[in-house]
């Protein structure tokens, strides 16, 4: 085989390979997954702690993609994280919905899950959700747990 056919073989597998990642790292991001943010509604979530939560994380309910987190800030006078989530508009849920900062799978991304409430009145462009969850620290869990076991270890 001539040199130049061979250097043509490996160009073509080592270029296919990189294709196959960044197809790989797009499944994973859930950059294939898109949102339509033209026909949406924003409404804010304050929450205690928001772990590893970032922007353009997923809103979910039932398992279904429903919206983006927007933005994520801090309010200096109530400390808390402040979270705009865009929500589509085919999506509507009652006032007294609830968010929790969700992880999936054990080590996962961290996502919100949005579980309706049951008010007939629906949430509105500007609204603020009331019932927040904030997101579970394994790091403070283990803590927790440690903590407690030596307050046993120690009382005996």
């Amino acid at each position: 085989m001539d040199r130049k056919v061979l250097d043509l073989w490996v160009g073509i597998f080592v270029a296919s390979g990189l294709v196959a990642l960044l197809v790989l790292a797009l499944k994973v991001s859930n950059a294939s997954t898109t949102f339509n943010t033209s026909d949406s509604y924003t409404v804010t979530a304050e929450f205690d702690n928001i772990g590893g939560l970032k922007p353009r994380a997923p809103v979910k309910s039932a398992g279904v993609l429903v919206g983006r987190v927007e933005s994520i800030g801090f309010d200096n006078e109530k400390f808390v994280a402040r979270v705009e989530l865009k929500l589509d508009k085919r999506y509507r849920f009652p006032t007294d919905s609830s968010a929790s900062i969700l992880t999936s799978g054990l080590l996962g991304e961290q996502y919100i899950g949005l579980d309706g409430g049951a008010d007939e009145a629906l949430l509105e462009n500007g609204d603020r959700l009331k019932l927040t969850q904030s997101a579970v620290v394994l790091e403070r869990l283990i803590g927790q747990f440690l903590y407690g076991r030596a307050a046993e270890g120690g009382s005996k």
